[in-house]
């Protein structure tokens, strides 16, 4: 991310009108797959790590097209290496050990975090990118990935909405409009 581009949230996006718009045009399919997600959060969160079933749940919501490639991954492997990434207190570590996943990116990385960390982490997509102004970049990197966790966790402080609902309302707000007029926050 070019040092002086700062993101920018659009004057038109009403969050929870957008987040309900998302809501509203799921699929059937995708509906019962996210909330699959939702639903295996707390088991997840307490017993720290991913299965490879679990993994290409994660896949089969975010990338069906690719989802097979999660499936090359050995169960042990899968299983430490997300215990190593949700352990980590460095966030660099966190994001970049999951991409040594098959069939792990850094967006499938970022819905791992954004679903199944602590911490709030958002989803990283080109829709959501496209909605604050930002440059699609070549190939993500730690740079542009934090600069963008910390603007998310800005902005869903100060719109006083939780991640997953940002998530959706950036998302959305793309897929309705494209580049609008924008302020910072």
């Amino acid at each position: 991310m070019n040092v002086t581009t700062r993101p920018l949230i659009p004057l038109d996006l009403h969050i929870e009108s957008f987040a309900d718009q998302y809501i509203r045009h799921q699929t059937p399919a995708d509906k019962v797959k996210e909330n699959e997600l939702v639903r295996l959060k707390s088991e997840i969160l307490e017993r720290g790590y991913l299965t490879k079933s679990d993994l290409a749940k994660i896949a089969s919501w975010k990338a069906p097209r690719i989802a097979g490639h999660v499936q090359k991954n050995d169960e042990e492997y899968v299983i430490e290496i997300t215990q190593f990434s949700f352990a980590t207190k460095n966030e660099r570590v966190r994001i970049e050990s999951l991409t040594l996943l098959d069939g792990v990116s850094w967006p499938m990385a970022t819905v791992i975090l954004h679903f199944f960390h602590s911490h709030r982490y958002p989803i990283i997509d080109f829709r959501v990118i496209n909605t604050i102004s930002l440059s699609q970049p070549k190939q993500y990197d730690f740079v542009f990935w934090w600069r963008y966790v910390e603007f998310c966790r800005r902005s869903a402080e100060a719109f006083s909405v939780d991640m997953r609902t940002l998530d959706r309302a950036l998302w959305q707000y793309s897929k309705d409009n494209g580049k609008q007029v924008t302020y910072e926050t």
